[in-house]
């Protein structure tokens, strides 16, 4: 009888054991086999699937989906999920089924750094975030604004170029080149000022890891998320949320006394914009935990979701030396006698366009997009999906579905000449800003930036691999998580173009 006085452990385990009975128990009376699920792998009691999920998951569920089809149901603990992974399935749920498929699922990281659902893209679907939503796009995204902020873009191009030139024929880091210009860029134009952005870059690395896919034990099991504490995870996002609040609090009681001191001299900035909508309607959504989280919606998704498909893209072009002279030798014919492009001439380069879309096809920047949940059940090709459902839509392995793609591992900017394929949301085989309600309302700006930058880095400069590198050996790994980022940095030897 002393025997688990004498070893608490004996306790710990023995409890354990009973609880993962009790759940499994709790989980084997509620399963319904009278409903039609789509097809689903074999699963272990309590984990379910789980453990096919490999560290690349958009190439775990494009393998399982070519043996159990582009619909597939799955469980991640306690949680059901909905795997997409054809342009058809797509299309019902972020079309025909769009309203049905438009909440998000409980994510303990997202609602510990903003602020409890405040912001835009982790939020459920209510009417707090279509009032959100609607103030981000109208205010903040609309085509107007994001062209008021040329001077701003234009400005970092030009000083991107300034320091590439400065450390011409040496190696440079252009991964960190292009994480300083995009941040520079979203900074200003969400803050004011882009000597902020050492302040939160490390912070959003950090926080774009935990939101990753190898998520806490939480989300997948409520009654164990304890466990959190024991692998450290709930002390590292209670860190990180802290940074992000007093670097937040930061940013706005400076614009808050800059207004007070001189209430004519208001920026045109995100936080200045949302603090007038605020003034103007004391009643309104817009509280300081509100304005807070949209910022770090800005800051987070715009620096790393842009700075990453720059890198991409730019390593898919040294790695294509064909696709790369053609790119070349539009930019240039284009910017003959200019000391840069700007951002009149992009319209006129139609190669400039295809690459970007293929660069997105080929490296999408978030392979998953941000998980769905269902509202209700529904009856969905067939299948009866309960309330409650995640929904990961693999567009990763869409855009590399032979069926629907020439060659798809290839890097073929010609692919998209003369097609009618965008990326607005529209071409549910293609699909890197998502589509329907939830799709990214920030297609314009981040375009704006991609398109600028690439175009006046490929008209000024060549570019090599350093130590006698050959173009076949550039590494094209992948890390993967909410995003899907180079495993290695870019390094390269820029040579000016004469």
């Amino acid at each position: 009888m002393k025997m688990p006085e004498q070893n608490p452990l004996y306790l710990y385990f023995f409890s354990l054991f009973l609880v993962t009975v009790f759940v499994y128990k709790l989980l084997t009376l509620k399963k319904t086999p009278s409903k039609n699920l789509p097809p689903s792998p074999p699963r272990y009691p309590i984990i379910g699937n789980l453990h096919q999920i490999g560290p690349d998951p958009q190439h775990s569920l494009r393998d399982l989906a070519l043996k159990y089809g582009p619909l597939m149901s799955l469980k991640f603990g306690t949680v059901p999920v909905l795997v997409v992974s054809s342009a058809d399935a797509a299309r019902e749920v972020l079309k025909t089924h769009d309203l049905i498929f438009a909440d998000r699922p409980y994510s303990s990281v997202a609602n510990k750094v903003f602020y409890n659902g405040k912001d835009m893209v982790f939020a459920r679907y209510t009417e707090y975030w279509r009032q959100v939503k609607s103030i981000c796009v109208t205010q903040l995204l609309s085509n107007k604004r994001v062209n008021s902020f040329q001077n701003v873009r234009e400005e970092e191009v030009d000083l991107l170029v300034q320091n590439i030139e400065n450390s011409c024929s040496k190696v440079i880091n252009l991964t960190e080149l292009l994480i300083e210009v995009t941040g520079n860029v979203v900074c200003k134009v969400s803050v004011g000022s882009g000597d902020k952005v050492d302040s939160y870059k490390i912070l959003i690395l950090e926080i774009m890891e935990m939101l990753g896919y190898s998520r806490s034990i939480e989300d997948f099991f409520p009654m164990f998320g304890w466990v959190d504490w024991l692998t450290g995870l709930r002390g590292k996002v209670a860190k990180a949320a802290k940074g992000v609040d007093d670097f937040l609090e930061g940013v706005l009681k400076e614009h808050l006394t800059a207004r007070a001191s001189n209430n004519a001299s208001a920026d045109n900035d995100f936080v200045s914009i949302l603090l007038e909508i605020q003034e103007a309607d004391a009643g309104s959504t817009m509280d300081n935990e509100c304005i807070k989280s949209l910022i770090w919606d800005m800051l987070g998704a715009g620096t790393e979701t842009i700075s990453t498909a720059l890198e991409w893209t730019l390593a898919a072009l040294i790695k294509n030396p064909d696709a790369m002279l053609k790119l070349q030798n539009e930019v240039r014919e284009i910017g003959k006698g200019k000391s840069k492009i700007s951002e009149a001439d992009l319209g006129k380069m139609t190669y400039l366009q295809a690459v970007m879309k293929e660069s997105m096809r080929l490296y999408f920047t978030a392979p998953l997009l941000v998980p769905r949940e269902s509202r209700q059940d529904v009856k969905f090709m067939g299948y009866d999906i309960s309330a409650g459902t995640q929904v990961l839509i693999n567009v990763w392995a869409i855009a590399r579905d032979p069926s629907l793609w020439e060659k798809p591992e290839e890097f073929r900017p010609e692919r998209f000449l003369n097609s009618h394929i965008d990326y607005k949301g529209f071409n549910y085989e293609y699909l890197p800003f998502g589509a329907g309600r939830r799709g990214c309302p920030g297609i314009q700006f981040a375009m704006a930036v991609n398109e600028l930058v690439v175009a006046n880095v490929i008209h000024k400069f060549n570019f090599e691999l350093p130590d006698g590198e050959r173009l076949e050996d550039l590494d094209m790994t992948a890390v993967s998580g909410i995003t899907l980022r180079k495993k290695s940095p870019l390094l390269v030897v820029a040579r000016p173009h004469v």
